[in-house]
């Protein structure tokens, strides 16, 4: 599969099998004697490769020739680990780390009579800020550099990631009633509005507007975040096509139409926005999509999880369409690492299909990082290792015993390898981790606050469970 990429400098040169800048300065840092997976046009593998950073930037991936090149303030021995583009987890919640473990007593509909109610009830500032902090520094640790998130208080999520020093896309929620921080319905948008003004151009932030869903959210208010997504050029996250027969909460004619088509004919679809699941999506779907260039966000562990479906990740794929992996949140999937999805990714499509060909591992890999940066439109700043782009890298070791041995490096990946076995972590140049050590921010210093929250949460989650048992569910 090839992807369209710039690679935005003036003046590109291919010497003895490596691309470089012409050489300035001394580098800022050094990668080497590593397993380098470019996710190029390519898809080339250097073995033995090294990748030169000069501020936040990639100036040189190359042979182990660049050693004598260039010089670097830091120095990075991969110790024959696999170096790749940071990771982009394009569909997360991640504040709902605060809640992981919840509502697991096999309640039906947890959308609604669980996850809904519980936030109502325990969200805040601070809960959102610490839980915020706690997954970042775990998305950190699984070499996660960029992810997408929709929720609440996004200026709060903003200041905890940019503390741990990863990338993301935040989109402040519109919904219909009340939450923490718009004490009237759909008092998200004018909470958007001040989250876009202070973080439009940050290094780190792209701020967005997270519309939860066609039926949570009217035409008329999914019509004028449109038209501010288009003022203020900025993304626009959304649910769709998670749950089957969603038109059907609709009203009027709008039940006729599947999802997407009732968002082409109000004029929303287009190239800011990416749709979170899209599991049940026809081909004509899947054609106004790909024309719209729409991103996607394929969660497959939460999926299965949830019961929700499995999404044609592979025909989508296929496609050429602009899909990446995601997680959803701590409660859909209890994880917000990539790592253990990239498995589900491939097996459920496999699955599906019936076909144990497709979604080979270098396909996953590829879907989890330029994947992901092709959902986020961010493709032409991350995703590969290429010159021109972000330095945003995460390094796997591969001397542990599950890591062993070590034919394919996708396959590795893909199916070996852990979160665990992430030894360092690098963002727009910076290292966040190196040696598992955060370098940024300490677990620790947040223990007690988490240790806090859980207390609070914890007897309330639990009467509540009682009551959601009972419940019937608003999607059957």
């Amino acid at each position: 599969m090839k992807f369209q990429y710039l690679v935005g400098i003036a003046s590109v040169f291919f010497l003895t099998g490596c691309t470089t800048m012409p050489r300035g300065d001394n580098a800022d840092l050094i990668i080497h004697n590593g397993q380098v997976l470019t996710i190029n046009t390519e898809m080339e593998v250097i073995d033995d490769g090294v990748v030169v950073v000069k501020d936040d930037t990639i100036i040189a991936v190359g042979g182990h020739e660049l050693m004598q090149q260039y010089q670097a303030k830091k120095v990075i021995d991969a110790h024959d680990g696999i170096i790749l583009p940071g990771m982009v987890n394009a569909h997360n919640h991640l504040p709902m780390i605060a809640f992981r473990g919840l509502g697991e007593e096999g309640i039906s509909n947890r959308l609604f009579a669980y996850f809904f109610p519980l936030e109502a009830q325990k969200l805040s500032r601070d809960l959102i800020y610490n839980a915020t902090k706690l997954g970042a520094i775990e998305l950190a640790q699984s070499g996660v550099t960029t992810y997408a998130d929709m929720y609440y208080h996004m200026d709060e999520m903003a200041k905890a990631t940019k503390e741990v020093g990863l990338r993301a896309v935040l989109g402040e929620t519109v919904i219909k009633f009340p939450v923490v921080d718009a004490k009237t319905p759909y008092g998200g948008v004018e909470y958007g509005k001040k989250f876009v003004e202070e973080y439009k151009g940050d290094a780190l932030i792209t701020p967005a507007y997270a519309p939860h869903a066609i039926y949570t959210v009217s035409k008329e208010k999914l019509q004028e975040i449109h038209a501010l997504s288009e003022q203020q050029d900025v993304p626009v996250l959304i649910h769709v096509g998670e749950f089957p027969n969603e038109e059907k909460r609709l009203e009027g004619e709008a039940q006729a139409k599947t999802p997407i088509e009732y968002l082409s004919e109000i004029g929303v679809l287009d190239q800011r926005l990416v749709i979170a699941h899209g599991i049940h999506l026809t081909p004509n779907d899947q054609k106004l999509l790909k024309a719209a260039d729409v991103g996607i966000a394929y969660n497959p562990m939460a999926n299965a999880k949830g019961a929700t479906g499995i999404a044609p990740a592979w025909e989508m794929y296929r496609a050429d369409m602009r899909i990446g992996l995601g997680t959803d949140g701590p409660m859909s999937s209890n994880q917000v690492d990539l790592v253990k999805t990239l498995s589900y990714a491939a097996n459920m499509q496999r699955l599906k299909y019936s076909d144990r060909t497709i979604m080979i591992p270098e396909q996953v890999i590829e879907m989890a990082t330029l994947g992901g940066a092709k959902a986020l439109h961010m493709e032409d700043q991350i995703g590969s290792l290429e010159v021109g782009k972000k330095a945003d890298i995460a390094i796997f070791e591969t001397q542990s015993a599950n890591m062993m041995p070590n034919y394919n490096p996708y396959a590795t990946l893909v199916y070996q390898a852990n979160p665990s076995n992430i030894d360092t972590t690098i963002v727009n140049g910076k290292v966040i981790m190196e040696n598992r050590v955060m370098q940024t921010v300490k677990l620790d210093d947040i223990r007690d606050n988490v240790d806090a929250f859980e207390a609070d949460i914890a007897e309330f989650a639990k009467e509540l469970s009682k009551t959601a048992i009972k419940s019937k569910s608003l999607m059957d």
